[in-house]
């Protein structure tokens, strides 16, 4: 069951002013996307507690966070969140066994919870490593596997990839889509790029200049033509969802059905038949031909009716949807060509794609679709950050249910104490207690 979160929110800055009227219904993960700057990680920090200046409302679940009207303000560290932020924020003077140990003490999860995270994040060879030694993408797991043991009700992650090379993305990816389906928790991930919110994202909404211009599943707001000034003409493409057929084992090549029609990509062969995956194909990677063509190399050959045309009056593009049986192709092509093929709506067309541009990182991608009464998928090694929950240390600014990381010296009585960033907060019901080392 989907939970509300009713956003009624205004938060100013020099320069800037974020202005949201909407109400999310959290299943799976939800998006935030947009361009740098369009208020993305404001509107997450605000629904987390960490903009003291934000003025309006906030309710999840029923539960109301912030009524400024009224005088109601739940601390950050009240709030059921758990936060992963930009940069890695583990203790550092803590194996990974100790950095679990330390949100799961302070939430009093069972220790089935723990082995549960630890196996489906791959944890379990990384317990006796300090962070020091772990690569980015290790950091990541161990941070999200630490956010999880906090047992938060709605997980909050801002742009937890962003500092990750290409490699160690498509490691990540799909831990992230399987926890939030193995562990049924609503997600929002901020994200300004096409590719992660394509594999990731259930639901999207997009954000301009501090406000949301449009909201709704992902599929449809990737065949939206009016918001690829937003999503950006390059990489704008359709998201595709199809049915592993088989494998051709000679050729290395997987077979997928796509309502009733077949598109042939290289060998992903840990995709059994009869799974469903998601596909993304940039416009740019698509032709059309008014007539079935013959004799090329071009093995997927998708006919279809052309839906909409977008042309772009000072340029010398146009965008194309073609409907493939209920499934929106897009193509991006010049003017001239919809002149040259007198191209109209509803015309039938066949919309072509080299199987070449299929891959996990090249012009298609490819993730697998969450389905409810399905297992998540297999997962794959590797990643990186962090987020946690607890309590607010004195002078340590504003906090969440989320840790913090320490700094130089380390926890318990008669040693430095680890201070906070500002926005962050050390996991813990009450004060700040003594934890043991290991």
């Amino acid at each position: 069951m989907p939970v509300d979160l009713d956003l009624s929110l205004r938060l100013a800055f020099e320069g800037f002013a974020l202005k949201v009227e909407q109400s999310l219904p959290l299943e799976g993960v939800t998006a935030l996307f947009g361009q740098s700057g369009s208020g993305k990680t404001s509107l997450l920090r605000t629904i987390a507690g960490l903009e003291a200046g934000a003025a309006g409302s906030v309710r999840f679940g029923g539960e109301e966070w912030l009524n400024t009207a009224a005088g109601r303000f739940v601390p950050p560290y009240q709030r059921p969140v758990g936060y992963v932020f930009q940069e890695p924020r583990l203790f550092r003077h803590l194996r990974v066994e100790g950095n679990l140990r330390f949100a799961a003490k302070r939430s009093r999860a069972p220790k089935s919870l723990s082995d549960e995270v630890i196996e489906a994040l791959d944890l379990a060879a990384l317990l006796h490593r300090r962070p020091v030694g772990l690569s980015g993408g290790e950091q990541q797991r161990v941070a999200l596997g630490r956010a999880l043991l906090t047992q938060p009700r709605l997980l909050l992650l801002d742009e937890p990839l962003a500092a990750l090379d290409q490699s160690r993305k498509a490691e990540i990816l799909p831990y992230l889509r399987a926890v939030t389906q193995r562990f049924a928790l609503p997600t929002i991930y901020v994200s300004h790029a096409i590719d992660e919110v394509a594999q990731l994202a259930d639901r999207t909404v997009v954000m301009a200049d501090g406000k949301v211009v449009a909201s709704g599943s992902t599929v449809e707001m990737f065949e939206r033509l009016d918001l690829q000034t937003l999503t950006g003409r390059f990489e704008a493409g359709a998201l595709l969802e199809a049915t592993v057929v088989d494998h051709d084992q000679t050729y290395h090549l997987t077979r997928l059905d796509l309502n009733g029609q077949a598109l042939t990509m290289p060998a992903l062969e840990h995709l059994m038949a009869g799974e469903v995956v998601r596909v993304r194909i940039r416009a740019r990677d698509v032709a059309l031909a008014t007539q079935k063509p013959e004799g090329l190399s071009i093995r997927n050959v998708l006919a279809g009716n052309v839906a909409e045309i977008a042309e772009e009056a000072s340029a010398a593009f146009a965008e194309v949807l073609v409907d493939v049986g209920g499934a929106r192709v897009r193509s991006r092509v010049t003017r001239a060509a919809i002149a040259d093929l007198g191209l109209s709506a509803g015309m039938p067309v066949y919309a072509l794609v080299k199987s070449v541009s299929f891959g996990a990182w090249g012009g298609a991608r490819v993730g697998l679709v969450p389905r409810p009464a399905s297992p998540p998928f297999p997962l794959i090694p590797s990643s990186r950050n962090a987020a946690y929950r607890g309590t607010a240390l004195s002078g340590g600014g504003p906090s969440i249910r989320g840790l913090a990381p320490a700094t130089q010296g380390e926890m318990g009585e008669g040693r430095s104490t680890p201070i906070p960033a500002p926005g962050t907060a050390l996991p813990a019901h009450g004060r700040y207690r003594r934890s043991s080392r290991p």
